[in-house]
């Protein structure tokens, strides 16, 4: 089975969501059959170097300082065109902003099929096709799908969910760099016309360490409690989707199927029962420390220390014990 790519850049780089997609496509394909399709206005030639280095055989790139990286219609040509070379039976984006706009509308252009968001991703040995895992009814059941009519098959992969990238000591790839069509000639597709860097979300998503608060904490002026243990152990604000509803918290800092899934060094949950919604998020935390006064929270059968208590109570006791010690 081939297996190709689709690397997102940003500022030159190749984002932490390609390399993701490079550890999946190792583990659904022989390396001889992974490759990477690049669109950018420019790129950094150690980054091109590292991926080809890092098991992406075949690295297919369109560079041009006039090529708009945000341009759908482009990009979707770009893919069609890929797809038609060199013919791949599976197809990944990043689940990230850009790559949910984005292969939708090339899914579209190519009549095939476009399962989003997954979790997981495997190969059915019966039959070759590739088996795309992904939460459904709101997180309850886990939906497994398959593209068995039609080429390629398409699917975005959610950030965080893709097994760690094993060292690659096989040959190296190749670079073949082919020419931008011109955009002007697509009309009639959504384009991203500016884009914002949402700071909070990029602390969530990268965090070592996240305290997240649920509806337990009651009310808005109660986050300052969370907040100041989040400083002293030097971690992250996080919320629920009911936190952030009320509007206690911005969108950035959701923890869940609608929000960032994250996978931190530790995860401290507070006043959170434990939604499938919620848990689908940060289940795969290293660590996860649960504070609820329900016993049969949820939350507590996936937390490696639960503390049955007053979150209001237990607060005050991890921040004092977290603070610096005079001598």
């Amino acid at each position: 089975m081939k297996v190709a790519f689709f690397a997102e850049t940003a500022d030159g780089k190749i984002t932490r969501g390609a390399w993701e997609l490079l550890a999946w496509s190792r583990t659904l394909a022989a390396p001889e059959k992974t490759a990477a399709v690049i669109v950018t206005p420019s790129i950094e030639e150690a980054q091109l170097q590292k991926l080809v280095s890092s098991g992406a055989r075949h690295v297919f790139l369109c560079e041009s300082p006039a090529l708009d990286r945000a341009d759908i219609p482009a990009c979707a040509a770009i893919l069609q065109s890929f797809c038609e070379t060199y013919r791949p039976d599976v197809l990944l984006g990043a689940a990230s902003v850009f790559g949910r706009a984005l292969f939708p509308y090339a899914a579209m252009r190519m009549k095939t099929g476009l399962t989003a968001d997954c979790t997981g991703l495997e190969t059915d040995r019966q039959t070759g096709l590739l088996l795309q895992t992904r939460p459904a009814i709101g997180g309850n059941v886990m939906a497994v799908i398959k593209t068995p009519s039609h080429k390629p098959q398409m699917a975005t992969v959610r950030p965080r969910s893709a097994p760690e990238l094993p060292p690659y000591g096989g040959e190296p790839g190749s670079i073949t760099r082919f020419p931008a069509p011109d955009s002007q000639s697509l009309p009639g597709a959504p384009r991203v016309t500016a884009s914002i860097r949402l700071t909070h979300g990029e602390e969530i998503a990268d965090a070592r360490r996240i305290v997240a608060v649920g509806k337990g904490i009651k009310r808005e002026g109660n986050i300052d409690l969370a907040r100041r243990l989040a400083s002293r152990l030097g971690a992250a604000l996080g919320a629920t989707r009911e936190v952030v509803d009320r509007g206690w918290l911005p969108y950035s800092a959701q923890i869940g199927l609608s929000g960032k899934t994250v996978v931190p060094e530790l995860y401290i949950a507070l006043g959170i029962s434990g939604a499938v919604q919620h848990l689908a998020g940060m289940r795969t935390a290293r660590k996860i420390v649960a504070v609820n006064t329900d016993p049969d929270a949820p939350i507590f059968q996936v937390a490696d220390l639960g503390i049955v208590g007053d979150l209001f109570e237990v607060v005050p006791r991890l921040i004092d014990e977290f603070s610096p010690k005079t001598k």
